[in-house]
């Protein structure tokens, strides 16, 4: 059974990148990340979207496992103390982690396929952001040269019953229908027009994101000391 990955694991993973002298593979596998994530981050390609994390301070690691890991880099670190879990009951559906890395494929296949599905229906179909789309869209995507589409049916991302019910409303609702090809063409204009406007709205929405993160760590790191304080009290 694969060990819990860290509460915020971008954030963690950009702390470990700078404080230590850990692999990228081994932040990568203990982050639960894509090890071209973590060269993005020590590139300073991804540094500005995440403030670090310290995996001690939280307890998630202690500085012995650490110094483990840099006598060794072929040794796997070791979750001292898993995460809370909070939970969440709106936003994009959960994705293991062994299938995130597949989103990226699935969102191309989509654009490509059928770009009369709006960008808020492709969100929730996948579990993905705005932003994510749009950069996969324009190709500004950090890993866009090894991005394939793919369709998220075969990948695990969505069943074929929730794939059909999207692309059937979003047909209708553009007049769409299937010996219609044509009409791809008359949606070029407004998916530029839609491109231009998420650049612009790409960075307040990184900083929102980044700052909602935060609070949510906040919270969660009171609430563990609470039941922590409440348990010693207790014995």
């Amino acid at each position: 059974m694969s060990q819990p990955t860290p509460l915020m694991p971008h954030a963690t993973a950009s702390w470990l990148v700078d404080n230590t002298g850990l692999t990228f593979e081994q932040i990568a596998e203990f982050c639960g990340l894509h090890i071209l994530e973590v060269q993005a981050m020590a590139d300073d390609l991804a540094s500005s979207k995440y403030t670090g994390r310290d995996p001690v301070r939280s307890g998630e690691l202690t500085m012995d496992e650490i110094e483990k890991g840099q006598a060794d880099s072929k040794y796997k670190l070791k979750m001292h103390k898993a995460p809370v879990t909070v939970s969440r009951t709106k936003g994009p559906r959960y994705t293991p982690v062994s299938k995130r890395q597949d989103k990226p494929d699935g969102i191309a296949w989509i654009l490509r396929n059928h770009p009369e599905v709006s960008d808020a229906q492709i969100g929730k179909l996948i579990g993905t952001t705005r932003n994510t789309i749009a950069a996969i869209r324009d190709r500004s995507h950090w890993n866009i040269g090894n991005i394939t589409p793919k369709d998220p049916v075969t990948l695990g991302l969505c069943s074929q019953r929730e794939l059909d019910a999207i692309v059937a409303r979003a047909a209708k609702k553009a007049g769409i229908s299937e010996d219609e090809g044509a009409s791809d063409e008359r949606l070029v204009d407004d998916r530029e027009a839609l491109i231009e406007e998420l650049r612009k709205e790409r960075q307040d929405a990184m900083r929102v994101a980044s700052e909602a993160a935060q609070e949510a760590e906040a919270a969660a790191w009171l609430e563990a000391k609470r039941a922590a304080e409440a348990e010693g009290r207790d014995h």
